[in-house]
Parts: structure tokens; C-alpha cells; sequence
């Protein structure tokens, strides 16, 4: 049997005094990446046992409002991509991006 190779990524959070994160930093070796910096993350996992996605969302306090938007929507675009690679669903990934672009269009992304 081949060995298993095991890749691990790292997240870090600073915390003020109130507990809000102020400072993200991730890493991901197999990816090249070394403590980089970032403002917000969406980190979303399946428990197969109870059939449910648990998540976190974090971003630092100094995130701002219209890069939010930004991210958002480039994650909305990402989802519908991930939708398709994943359940090969047309119909339901043209709705998908259908609701992306309204999405841009209503906050003025584009």
C-alpha cells in the first residue's frame, strides 16, 4: 500500500481584548504560502454523520465595507464553479450565475 501523504493548513487569528480578530494569517505549505496576511475568511466543512455544513467566518475589523462586496461576490462566482465540478448540474449552475451578476449589478461590482 502507497504511503499517505498528508498536507496541513494552518490558520491564525489575532484577538483584541473583546475577542475580535484583528490580525489573519494562513499558510499552506504544499501551496508556497507562509504566513500570509488576509481580511476576511469563509471556511465552510460537511458533517457526514448529522448532514450538515459547519462554518466559520472571520474577517479583521479593519475589512473594508466595499472590499466585503468584493469578496462576496467573487465567492458567490466560486460556489457556482464548485457547483459544477461537483454535481455537474447546468440548469441549476447558469441560476446560480445568473444570481451572481444581479448580485454585482445591485452593488455596483460592475
Amino acid at each position: 500500500m502507497a504511503e499517505l501523504h498528508t498536507s496541513e493548513i494552518t490558520l491564525t487569528v489575532g484577538l483584541d481584548e473583546n475577542r475580535v480578530p484583528e490580525q489573519l494569517n494562513w499558510s499552506a505549505q504544499d501551496g508556497g504560502i507562509d504566513n500570509e496576511e488576509a481580511k476576511a475568511m469563509l471556511l465552510s466543512v460537511w458533517d457526514s454523520k448529522n448532514k450538515e455544513s459547519l462554518k466559520i467566518d472571520l474577517w479583521t475589523k479593519d475589512m473594508p465595507v466595499d472590499e466585503m462586496k468584493i469578496f462576496f461576490h467573487q465567492t458567490l462566482v466560486s460556489l457556482s464553479d464548485t457547483f459544477m465540478k461537483a454535481t455537474q448540474d447546468e440548469k441549476m449552475t447558469a441560476s446560480m450565475k445568473d444570481f451572481c451578476d444581479y448580485f454585482a449589478e445591485k452593488l455596483e461590482l460592475k
